[in-house]
């Protein structure tokens, strides 16, 4: 990681967020560990049944509620530079209780985004008459607008997986199952820097036309034509996510037909990033390629989606979403054609738009590698 967390979670974001929860209508935001945690305090919370939480009222001072044996940890985390007082909670102790009587009166407060069930009912019981909400209403416009910090550090997840696809035609040959391939590629994503594996994707032959194929044992042969999609979180907390597209030999003419469709479609639609273009429109340029060709129906996901502290989060590249980009914005944008029972490619980039175009982050080769 050369990205300093200091740059990443700096001190300044707490005094953010408590201006965006009182923007969204919300008395508090109440964070427990996930994205958004990390987020907010920069600490990476283990998600365990004792509650961690940070509470971060609309008026008034933040604190974090920590298991007693978890305070060394949170004490030593980014967390412990940004000003928020913490508060040890013993075995026998309310935690929900004590956040209720600490917060006082409010009308409604936002949970995390990823909050077990079982924490935004104990919430319901402890603070009843309060609304719940999603803390996305005051974290979303926060979170899509990457700093320059940020970029940085998706910039070293794109580095990461591009080093890994150059070495996938080392792993992929006939005779191999996908099993195996995914398991070199897994090892190759730890080895790259990632400090987690968040998946490994290796679809070879009709199983290219499943979009979100895992691995099977299925035995990659001669003349088959493979997509890997692979992503990791780095130690920064940011995430990479990349697709390419290979072929164990030369391509029939079908299959060479449609992927010089999606290399274009693809490039139409990284070349129409731009501060004010909608999400809805990079979308529909990669699209319009694509139906032109006669593929339309064969392209049966969105065009994209956001990336940071998680690999998919807000801003979503689809129809419907009239989110107009803002520099600082990442995404992915990741057409893809699918013909069931024989195979499928998708071309994927991290995009991140700049003050007048876009910026890939992804620059291993977009053309069908054959091995």
């Amino acid at each position: 990681m050369t990205t300093e967390s200091s740059e990443l979670y700096p001190v300044t974001r707490i005094d953010q967020v408590r201006a965006a929860t009182a923007a969204a209508g919300l008395g508090a935001l109440l964070l427990t560990p996930g994205p958004d945690l990390r987020y907010v305090s920069g600490y990476h919370a283990h998600a365990l049944e004792r509650l961690t939480c940070l509470v971060v009222p609309a008026v008034g001072d933040a604190f974090m509620m920590v298991p007693r044996l978890e305070l060394p940890a949170a004490q030593t985390s980014p967390a412990g530079r940004i000003g928020v007082e913490f508060v040890p909670w013993d075995e026998t102790d309310d935690p929900y209780a004590v956040v209720a009587k600490r917060l006082g009166d409010v009308g409604s407060v936002g949970l995390s985004d990823r909050m077990w069930a079982m924490q935004s009912l104990r919430f319901r019981d402890a603070l009843p008459g309060v609304e719940q909400h999603l803390a996305g209403r005051a974290l979303a416009e926060l979170r899509m607008r990457k700093s320059p910090a940020e970029v940085a550090a998706l910039r070293e997840a794109g580095a990461a997986i591009d080093a890994v696809h150059a070495q996938v035609p080392e792993f992929l040959r006939a005779g191999r199952t996908e099993r195996e391939v995914g398991r070199d590629i897994a090892d190759a994503i730890m080895n790259a820097g990632h400090a987690v594996i968040d998946f490994v994707i290796v679809a070879s032959g009709p199983n290219g036309a499943s979009p979100h194929h895992d691995v099977s044992d299925r035995v990659i042969e001669a003349g088959d034509q493979v997509v890997v999609d692979i992503g990791g979180t780095m130690p920064s907390g940011y995430c990479s996510d990349s697709t390419r597209n290979y072929s164990v030999g030369e391509p029939g003419a079908e299959y060479a037909a449609y992927f010089d469709v999606l290399r274009r479609a693809q490039e139409a639609a990284c070349d129409f990033v731009r501060p004010g273009v909608t999400c809805e429109a990079v979308d529909a340029a990669a699209r319009q390629v694509i139906e032109d060709a006669g593929y339309g129906s064969y392209f049966i996901h969105r065009t994209g989606h956001g990336i940071g502290l998680e690999s998919h989060e807000e801003p979503y590249i689809v129809s419907g979403n009239a989110t107009a980009l803002e520099p600082g914005f990442a995404f992915s944008v990741e057409p893809g054609i699918y013909l069931p029972g024989r195979h499928g490619a998708r071309i994927e980039d991290i995009v991140v738009c700049g003050e007048t175009g876009g910026d890939r982050l992804n620059l291993s080769t977009r053309d069908l590698v054959v091995v």
